[in-house]
This record gives structure tokens, C-alpha cells and sequence, in this order.
């Protein structure tokens, strides 16, 4: 019979309870035996009513969640989003307002109007969108094949949380180390030095885990600043997945599994982390692989031939990346691995540490002492009461570890992977260009009204015109220059007609001490004929100054 497990919602909900009773205003009479444990007070409990929070408001988002195929989206388009964005951009000690919200410009700040017109307009979201009916596809996918015991959906899924999050979320959450490139304002879009735009669906991983989740499905745009080709767009959208296994889980259907461990003390290979035993690597990883194929199979269909590469991520180890033969060629399609120990404990654990639970249980130590010394001179029933308070609360908090321990908090292991739905749908309805996925053209959205999610659908070129490809040449700027400057710059201007943009050549003057670069651009109209006269006026405004 599989143990009783005390979840870490469960415990934050009863201190959060018991922080209300010592949170609660007194008389001016025992103002003086009551501060001394209030600040303490408010110390330890902010950090369980903050994650107390988080569980509540994770759990409003998926009440709004459809939780299985017969709750899929229907009905007409729906109307263009309203502006997301207003304020001056650029400007540091400025303001920019972003869905609702209003962010305080600095030196971080980068980002362009074109990219911030993207947010809010949810393409996964929007019924009969070509990432939408990818979304769907997966969602089906899992919805059929990981059933819980209640015979309800095992996954449960986020499409609609905000891309705005913090720094800490997008990188410390996932141990990315301070140095790593994704870091720089070259490759991420900031609004200030303390919140940007996610880079990854990731970024919301640490969150859900806190909240007591260990199977979910995480949709959503992601933007990073990259060059300008049929194959990149500064905003994107992916799809995440993770899932937790305990010791009986993992090793339930093993001969003699009752035997093996998910945990041990040893050195990290390339196999697998100091902290997991060989055989929970190896289960893990054949679990993720094998779901992986599986989902690949449902949306390709059978024979499909798939490779797996060795990569590195921050968060996963050991860590793969999933190829698949596809007319010929092969195809990177996503990247996955089994998940750092550390950011699995740092979701389920109520403290980050045995050691900080440790001194919050000496600091209600010190206070036990205080208010006895107290009713000891004199008596007060109100230090008698704040006392009994004091001392519920440190048996709360060593209860709660010790449950943590015994239960199971941090018995868990588990898998996770990433996709990006713009790539499997390129490669599915042969869509060439990824800016056609933005385009309103009812040539192109009409394409993908389906009566059938899993119907085929082959893409059908809309222009009848060729590109027309110029050449720009222009002086750098001395310092505080990116090329990814350039191409939002280029993106701003030119908007989703300009396809192709390459750097072709460079020259430093031997004088002067200046470089300038030559630029190749490719542009191309659905709707009207391109050619260097309508292309000339928007060429100029390339030109940085």
C-alpha cells in the first residue's frame, strides 16, 4: 500500500491559517509583549503566505483550463487583442504599461513596439490557428494516453500564464549560471533590469512545482532577439512538459524493485547526476524517450525515424535533443533530459534547506524563552497566550519537516521537454516562412479550418510575385551595437515583408577607425508587387544613425 504523503499545499495552508491568528491586531494594552514576536512573526510567515499565494493563484489559472478533448475551443475568431503597450520605449526613468501593469524603463530596457504588439495576441489560443491545432493535437495526445487513477487526465495544462516574468524566474530558477550568454540584452528582450519577457516556457516550471504539481503541460509565447530569416522570429511559442515519479512509481513495475533507490551520494558523469542512482536515470530516461516517441508517432504517423543527440541544458542532465528523418533530412524537434535534482527539491520543499528550517526553529526557540522568563516575573496571560502561540507554530514548522522527510517531499525524479510549436508545424503543413504564422490574410488562416484536428493539411502559396533582394551599406556605431539591434530596427520598419536580412561584407577604414557593413535584404508582398521604388523609402529608414 503506497504511503501517505503530507504535500507541501497541505502544510503551507495550515500555517497560513495559523499565521492569521498570530497576524491578528491586539489591544494597546499588551502592545509591549506582542512586538517582540510580531516582527519574528511576519518574518517566517511572509515567506509561507507568499507561496501559499502562488498555490492559490496557480489553481484559479487551471479552473479556467479545459481538462480534456470535449472541452476544445470553438467558435468564431476572436477580436483583435486592444493595444498591450503604452508609453514612450527607450527612455531610462520612463514608464512602459504591459497588459494591465506598468514597468519603470532603465538601462536593461530594450525592447522594440514591434515585438511588444506581439503580446497578448495568443496564436496558440486562437480556434483553428495552425499552433493552435498543434496544441490541440498534443493536448489530445496526452489526454488519451496518461489517465490518473481517477480516471481523469494525468496533465494538467497552462496556456494562458503572463510571458512577463521575473529575471529570477527566466534564469536563477533554472540554475543558469550569471555568465551565460541568454543573459545579455543582445539575446533577451528586458523591460527592466528585474522583469523581461520569458525566453522560455520554463521560466513558470519553479512555480508550478511549488505548487504541488508533478505533471503538467505549459503553453505560451516565448522572445529572444535573434536574426531575421524564414526560420526565426523574435517571438515564438513552445510547449513544455514535466512530470515527478516517487520510488513507487518508477520501480513498480521492475523485478525487485522494492529493492532499488532513486537517491544516492556518488560523483556526476555523463550518465547521469551525483545525486541519482544509475537504474532511476535510466528508467527515467527510457520513460521520456518513450513518451517522446509516442508523441511524435501520434503527430507524424508510424515508420517515423528519430535519433537522439547529447546536448547540454542548464536544467536537465544527462540531456537530448530529439531528431526526426523527414523527407530526407534530418530535423531537430525539440530538447529534453532528465531534471536537475536541485530544481526539482527547490519546488517541493516549504524551506530551501534543512539548515534554514533550522534557524527559524531556533529563532521561535529564543522567543519561547522570552515570553516564560516573561510569565515568570509577572504573570501575563497574554504572553501565556502568545507563548502557546509561539509554541504551536515552531511544532508546525518541525512537523512539517520531519513530514517532509518521512512522506516523501523529496523522493521525487523526474523528466522534462521542450518544443517549439512554430518548427513542428512548419514541418507538418509545409509552411515555409514563419512570419506567415502573424499574417491575417484569410488565404492563409482559411487553410487550417478543420472540421478534424488531426486532418492533413498541405500549405498553399499565397503570392505570385518574386522577392526583391537590395543591398544597404552603412557606417556602424562606435559602441552600445548589436546586429540583433538592427534586426528589430529592420522588423520595426520593414515589418513581416522583409524575409531574409544578411550581413555580407565588412570594412574598417584604416584612418578613421570605423567599420561599416554591407547588407543584404530579401523582401517579399503577398498583396502587391514589390520593387525598388516602394522598397527605396523604407531602405532609408534602415540606415541607423
Amino acid at each position: 500500500m503506497p504511503r501517505l504523503r503530507l504535500t507541501t499545499s497541505t502544510v503551507i495552508a495550515m500555517l497560513w491559517c495559523f499565521s492569521e491568528v498570530l497576524l491578528q491586531p491586539r489591544t494597546m494594552s499588551c502592545a509591549c509583549s506582542i512586538e517582540p514576536v510580531k516582527g519574528v512573526a511576519v518574518m517566517v510567515c511572509w515567506a509561507l503566505r507568499r507561496a501559499a499565494q502562488v498555490r492559490v493563484h496557480l489553481a484559479r489559472k487551471a479552473s479556467g483550463v479545459c481538462r480534456g478533448p470535449e472541452h476544445q475551443a470553438s467558435g468564431a475568431r476572436p477580436a483583435a487583442p486592444e493595444p498591450a503597450t503604452r508609453g514612450t520605449l527607450g527612455a531610462p526613468g520612463g514608464t512602459v504599461e504591459l497588459l494591465g501593469k506598468s514597468y519603470r524603463q532603465d538601462g536593461y530596457s530594450n525592447l522594440s513596439r514591434k515585438v511588444l504588439s506581439r503580446v497578448g495576441r495568443n496564436l496558440h489560443n486562437r480556434p483553428h490557428h495552425p499552433l493552435w491545432l498543434i496544441k490541440e493535437r498534443v493536448k489530445q495526445h496526452f489526454y488519451a494516453q496518461y489517465v490518473g487513477r481517477s480516471g481523469t487526465p494525468l496533465f494538467s495544462v497552462y496556456d494562458d500564464l503572463s510571458p512577463v516574468v521575473t529575471t529570477w524566474q527566466n534564469f536563477d530558477s533554472l540554475l543558469v549560471p550569471a555568465d551565460h550568454p541568454s543573459r545579455k540584452k543582445g539575446d533577451s528582450y528586458y523591460l527592466n533590469a528585474t522583469h523581461m519577457l520569458r525566453a522560455h516556457t520554463s521560466a513558470h516550471q519553479w512555480d508550478l512545482l511549488r505548487a504541488g504539481l508533478d505533471a503538467f503541460l505549459v503553453v505560451g509565447d516565448v522572445y529572444r532577439r535573434d536574426q531575421i530569416d524564414a526560420q526565426h522570429h523574435p517571438v515564438f511559442h513552445q510547449l513544455e512538459a514535466v512530470r515527478l515519479f516517487s520510488r513507487h512509481q518508477l520501480f513498480a513495475g521492475v523485478k525487485d524493485g522494492e529493492n532499488l533507490q532513486l537517491f544516492e551520494q556518488s560523483s556526476r558523469s555523463a550518465h547521469k547526476q551525483e545525486t541519482h542512482t544509475l537504474e532511476a536515470t535510466k528508467l527515467v530516461e527510457f520513460d521520456l524517450k518513450q513518451t517522446l516517441t509516442r508523441l511524435m508517432t501520434h503527430l507524424f504517423g508510424d515508420g517515423l525515424d528519430i535519433r537522439w543527440v547529447d546536448c547540454y541544458f542548464p536544467f536537465t542532465h544527462p540531456s537530448f535533443e530529439m531528431e526526426i528523418n523527414f523527407h530526407g533530412e534530418w530535423l531537430e524537434i525539440l530538447g529534453c533530459g532528465v531534471m536537475e535534482q536541485q530544481l526539482v527539491n527547490s519546488g517541493n520543499f516549504i524551506f530551501s534547506s534543512q539548515e534554514e528550517c533550522v534557524v527559524q526553529r531556533e529563532i521561535l526557540a529564543t522567543l519561547e524563552m522570552h515570553f516564560l522568563r516573561q510569565l515568570e516575573k509577572e504573570a501575563d496571560v497574554e504572553a501565556g497566550r502568545v507563548l502557546t502561540e509561539v509554541l504551536l507554530l515552531s511544532g508546525l514548522l518541525a512537523a512539517a519537516w520531519d513530514f517532509a522527510e518521512a512522506a516523501g517531499a523529496e523522493d521525487q525524479i523526474g523528466w522534462a521537454f521542450g518544443l517549439g510549436l512554430e518548427r513542428l508545424a512548419m514541418v507538418l503543413y509545409d509552411i515555409p516562412d514563419i512570419r506567415l504564422f502573424w499574417s491575417e490574410d484569410e488565404r492563409f488562416l482559411k487553410q487550417f479550418c478543420v472540421q478534424d484536428i488531426n486532418q492533413k493539411v498541405k500549405f498553399q502559396p499565397l503570392s505570385k510575385y518574386p522577392a526583391v533582394i537590395n543591398d544597404i551599406s552603412f557606417w556602424l556605431p562606435r559602441e552600445n551595437y548589436t546586429e540583433n539591434d538592427f534586426y528589430d530596427l529592420v522588423r520595426t520598419i520593414g515589418g513581416d515583408l522583409v524575409e531574409k536580412v544578411d550581413l555580407i561584407d565588412k570594412f574598417e577604414h584604416p584612418k578613421q577607425s570605423r567599420v561599416s557593413a554591407l547588407i543584404g535584404t530579401k523582401r517579399l508582398a503577398s498583396n502587391e508587387k514589390p520593387t525598388p521604388v516602394n522598397l527605396g523609402r523604407a531602405r532609408q529608414k534602415w540606415r541607423p544613425p
